[in-house]
């Protein structure tokens, strides 16, 4: 029995891409996950290298356990880690969400997976306010399904219109990209509301 792979199979490449490509940014936030999420379902949708449950499985895992990871650190981590995971981030965004988070925990898990750039604080603050395992285990689960669904549901729409997958592919990225510039928009408008009527 050999365990080598067979590159000239897409999916023996694809499925791997996928889980390490969202696991990886879902613990630094370098890869476009929603993206990759999105391309790999408009390439289930347009041939048969990838399975549509299988991408949603596994873009669930990855983030999940991304996820997870990112919290623990945060909860059980060195000084160092923390603002390493922090980097980036604004300190009134930290604190905010901090303070949020212990009125209103599991719903912050799941917003904060689905808001761009929402990730990191919540589980930043979860671990600081030492948010019990058993508590965020099931919300993180609830989010990382939603997360993949919705990002999957931009490829499939795509997937759909297109019957070449490089095209889908390339729709689906678009279709992400513009839904996060989107959610950042109005989320940055929100926050502008908040600050004038204090």
């Amino acid at each position: 029995m050999t365990l080598s792979l067979d590159w000239s199979d897409a999916s023996a490449i694809g499925y791997p891409t996928l889980f390490l490509g969202v696991l990886i940014g879902s613990v630094v936030p370098i890869v476009p996950t929603g993206a990759l999420v999105g391309a790999a379902a408009a390439v289930a949708m347009t041939t048969a290298h990838l399975s549509l449950p299988l991408v949603l499985l596994l873009a669930v895992l990855g983030a999940g356990i991304g996820d997870l990871t990112t919290f623990a650190v945060a909860r059980l981590g060195s000084d160092a880690a923390v603002r390493w995971l922090a980097r980036g981030q604004k300190p009134e965004r930290l604190a905010n969400a901090q303070a949020r988070f212990e009125r209103q925990g599991w719903q912050l898990v799941v917003v904060g997976r689905l808001i761009p750039a929402g990730r990191i604080p919540v589980l930043l603050a979860a671990g600081a306010v030492a948010y019990p395992w058993r508590r965020l285990l099931p919300a993180t689960l609830a989010a990382c399904a939603l997360w993949a669904v919705a990002y999957a549901l931009l490829g499939v729409v795509s997937g759909g219109i297109f019957d070449s997958p490089l095209i889908a592919t390339l729709l689906a990225a678009v279709l992400v990209l513009v839904v996060t510039g989107v959610v950042n928009l109005v989320a940055r408008r929100r926050r502008e509301k908040a600050k004038v009527s204090r």
